[in-house]
């Protein structure tokens, strides 16, 4: 799966705010970054009328819209798809996909907190830092909530460079965790059956999927 963090905290905490100011930090640094947000209100990014609304209701499950300043792909749901199933869509195209929200995925969270809000959120997994503006009794590194270069360098160093070297695997749509052993031989496997004399480029990245035919 791509390299995913999610900010979380409490309505009007300043998740979004944080995220601009990382986003733009990271940046800067030279990182690709990409983003999610996690709504509990129900949006469809399409105008009924509108072509791409017109396949959808023709029974195309997915359509996309291309121009030249983007694409943009409207995928209907029943459910309330999960982050990794979302992230799955950016490919390893990004260094890092930073969502909003997601509070009960797997993912690396930084809390967003604040005195005025009200106590913390409890029970969060995988809580790596909190972002506060008063001092908490936590275990977790906690970050002022102007000390954004501080944030990023825990970002890029605990999070971006030591996850530099890893592989997605999914069967059946859903991610597969791999342990060390099994990724290291998955990718020198990979890397060895694509290399030849003839191709003189660094290998970044491999793409490879699988499906079994329509009998």
């Amino acid at each position: 799966m791509p390299l995913t963090l999610s900010i979380v905290g409490k309505s009007k905490s300043g998740k979004t705010t944080l995220i601009e100011k990382l986003v733009s930090a990271l940046k800067s640094r030279g990182y690709r970054v990409a983003t999610v947000k996690h709504t509990t209100h129900r949006e469809f990014a399409d105008k009924p009328g509108k072509d791409s609304w017109r396949h959808i209701q023709a029974g195309s499950e997915a359509t996309a819209t291309s121009s030249p300043d983007g694409i943009v792909l409207v995928k209907p749901t029943t459910y309330d798809p999960p982050l990794e199933e979302i992230t799955r869509l950016f490919n390893e195209d990004y260094d890092i996909v930073i969502a909003e929200g997601f509070k009960q995925c797997d993912a690396p969270k930084i809390e967003v907190h604040r005195k005025q809000i009200g106590a913390p959120l409890c029970g969060l997994k995988n809580l790596v830092a909190v972002v506060t503006d008063e001092p908490l009794q936590s275990s977790v590194r906690q970050f002022q909530i102007d000390d954004i270069e501080s944030l990023t360098d825990f970002v890029e160093s605990n999070l971006i460079k030591s996850g530099n070297k890893r592989i997605s695997v999914y069967v059946n749509s859903v991610p597969r965790k791999l342990n060390a052993t099994n990724q290291e031989m998955i990718i020198n496997t990979l890397i060895a059956m694509t290399s030849n004399a003839d191709y003189r480029q660094a290998i970044e990245i491999i793409d490879i999927s699988y499906k079994k035919g329509i009998s």
